[in-house]
């Protein structure tokens, strides 16, 4: 198993403090390998196997316990009276009226909860009703790069262009050939669009969700509107009306599937609710959904570096001042960077097309151009770094 150190310490800073500890994220994502990786280092810090609860809701033997009172009679029968507790509940979406095991078992002294959810949906609603304040959501993403290169090492430049083949889900990078990558990756995929889409959302065209996934990561990259979306998808013979791709296109953020950026106006500082761009929560997508189609290199450079931001806290908006775009905006804690990204600007012509952007913002903020181009550079407050060692350099 991959040792995850930046979700595992923050697990143990969280430890034993009055929060529910919620991890979320794309399934297969490597939140289960997290709780037992957890619980392996509890257990190493001499806690007993007695004061462990651990429960995954997609075993079937499980199926008893989808009952939340029997659920909550099981646990609580073998809580320990003088000890504290540590209660893993593993999809826990699964379990209906789950939250009222969780409101229940948060109010007591001696247990310390950890739940994990593949679903946005279950932070809405009555649970965020009940629970809120009293959690902290975890965002589990697949690998990073650096996670990536650490589980396999060797070359950082080959280990990078297969990290863009391939992707970062964890068991990727044990898989020892092509089709049994593309077996896995499609079921991930395909658990995703039935049970955390098509189910949610009580729909029933398989067909149509399985379009737009496509449509979505072929124009990642790009802005889009739900009309322009509905539109281009009947042009290609999938008839369908702007309130299904919406709906569809909840469904696809609330399992993780795909990631919206907004726009915002860098002049007017203002957030601007048409055109966005949708991310695919991980490069093996394009390579599942699309085939062989030729990829635009600068639009999965593009991809990596937005999930990267969100990785590392940042909320991400594409930028727009005057007539120019930005590729990002990360804004975290107070502070503003802002990002280009792009293949090679070794063409001067291309540098100072890049660069225009940035010289027209007024601000003091970084101002970072990322390419695949060696060496480091700063030139009149704009940094220009290789995108593989800005990676590495977390």
């Amino acid at each position: 198993m991959i040792r995850r150190e930046t979700y595992l310490s923050d697990l143990e800073r969280l430890k034993d403090k009055r929060f529910i500890k919620v991890l979320t994220g794309v399934r297969r994502s490597g939140k289960s390998t997290l709780l037992a990786l957890f619980q392996e280092q509890l257990i190493t810090d001499q806690v007993s196997q007695t004061q462990i609860q651990s429960y995954n809701f997609e075993d079937l033997a499980l199926a008893d316990y989808l009952d939340y009172r029997k659920l909550y009679e099981k646990i609580t029968d073998n809580l320990l009276a003088d000890q504290m507790n540590y209660i893993f509940l593993d999809e826990i979406q699964m379990v209906p009226e789950f939250e009222r095991v969780l409101d229940s078992l948060f109010i007591k002294e001696n247990v310390d909860l950890y739940v994990t959810g593949s679903n946005a949906y279950m932070l809405s609603g009555e649970l965020a009703t009940l629970i809120s304040g009293r959690y902290v959501e975890l965002k589990v993403y697949p690998l990073s790069f650096v996670e990536f290169f650490s589980a396999l090492g060797g070359d950082k430049a080959t280990v990078f262009q297969r990290y863009l083949e391939f992707g970062g889900f964890p068991y990727v990078t044990e898989i020892p050939d092509e089709l049994t990558y593309r077996d896995y990756i499609s079921g991930i995929v395909n658990t995703v669009l039935i049970k955390d889409v098509l189910q949610r959302k009580q729909r029933s065209d398989a067909t149509l969700v399985e379009q737009l996934a496509k449509y979505l990561t072929d124009s990642s990259g790009s802005l889009v509107t739900i009309k322009k979306i509905a539109d281009t998808l009947t042009s290609m013979g999938q008839k369908t009306t702007s309130d299904t791709v919406s709906t569809y296109l909840s469904g696809f953020q609330e399992a993780y599937l795909f990631f919206r950026a907004d726009r915002y106006d860098i002049a007017g500082k203002k957030y601007l609710s048409i055109n966005s761009k949708y991310y695919p929560v991980d490069q093996s997508l394009r390579k599942v959904l699309l085939g062989n189609k030729r990829p635009n290199f600068g639009h999965r450079l593009e991809g990596v570096v937005y999930l990267e931001l969100l990785r590392r806290g940042y909320q991400v908006f594409i930028g727009n001042i005057g007539e120019f775009e930005i590729d990002f905006v990360a804004q975290k804690n107070g502070v503003t960077e802002y990002y280009q990204v792009l293949l090679t600007v070794e063409d001067d012509r291309t540098y100072q097309r890049e660069v225009r952007p940035f010289q027209s913002i007024q601000d003091n903020y970084r101002k970072i151009l990322l390419t695949m181009d060696n060496g480091r550079y700063n030139q009149e407050g704009i940094e220009q770094l290789n995108i593989i060692d800005w990676l590495l350099a977390r």
